[in-house]
């Protein structure tokens, strides 16, 4: 059985995180799935999702830890092409990925207990975001 939703975020732009567990939760829930895999996916080439312990301390620190590692920069190659200002933006998402997948059982995530799922928009600008989750199994 597969059953799959999309729902919609607003962000303020360049690292901003969303805690987006209870959303998927819900979509798990709607699906009536026991025993399975939630496929979570961010929709554009400068968003990622991934899991942490969502405080606001990590909220501070995963986007000061990727700007330090990519940092926004001019020399970057689609800078040069584009002079839109997100280059960095692109390889920060690309770095943690648009997908993850978590496990279903009794008809539940199955999460540690300071485990979250986020939503990180790397862009320069607030946008308007799209994450679909699609739950397969029995």
């Amino acid at each position: 059985m597969v059953h799959q939703e999309q729902f919609n975020l607003t962000t303020r732009g360049h690292g901003h995180m969303q805690d987006v567990t209870g959303q998927v939760a819900e979509v798990v829930r709607r699906s009536g799935i026991r025993k399975g895999v939630a496929q979570i996916f961010a929709v554009g080439s400068t968003a990622a999702v991934g899991t942490v312990e969502f405080e606001p301390g990590l909220q501070r620190d995963v986007p000061e830890t990727l700007d330090r590692l990519i940092p926004p920069s001019r020399d970057y190659g689609h800078e040069q092409r584009w002079h839109d200002g997100n280059g960095h933006s692109h390889l920060q998402a690309t770095l943690l990925g648009p997908s993850m997948a978590v496990p279903v059982a009794d008809g539940s995530l199955v999460l540690g207990t300071w485990q979250q799922i986020f939503h990180l928009d790397c862009d320069v600008r607030a946008r308007q975001r799209t994450v679909v989750v699609t739950v397969m199994g029995q």
